[in-house]
């Protein structure tokens, strides 16, 4: 399990090795290009889901639990990079296609 580190968060954001490393990249390619999002998440208890508005000024940080980075999926990039530019920002869906 890997963890987002957002600002002053006092609960670090947890989420699966394999879809942090999908969600990083696209986060780095929106702040790179200063560009401020958001990111929504559905609690993993199913109680509800929770956005953070991301910024290149707030301090982030991802932790992996695994040491290799994982292939990335070029069309689930494309599908969390297109939620990215929406309105509501970058919606964590599912991995359907393989690397």
């Amino acid at each position: 399990m890997g963890t987002l580190y957002y600002g002053s968060l006092s609960t670090p954001i947890e989420i699966e090795d394999r879809a942090l490393a999908h969600v990083k990249a696209v986060i780095v390619a929106k702040l790179r290009r200063d560009e401020a999002f958001t990111l929504s998440l559905q609690h993993e208890d199913g109680s509800g889901r929770s956005t953070v508005w991301l910024s290149s000024s707030i301090p982030l940080r991802f932790t992996f639990e695994e040491s290799e980075r994982p292939e990335l999926n070029p069309a689930w990039l494309e599908q969390l990079s297109e939620s990215a530019n929406l309105l509501g920002g970058i919606t964590l869906v599912p991995e359907h296609a393989t690397p």
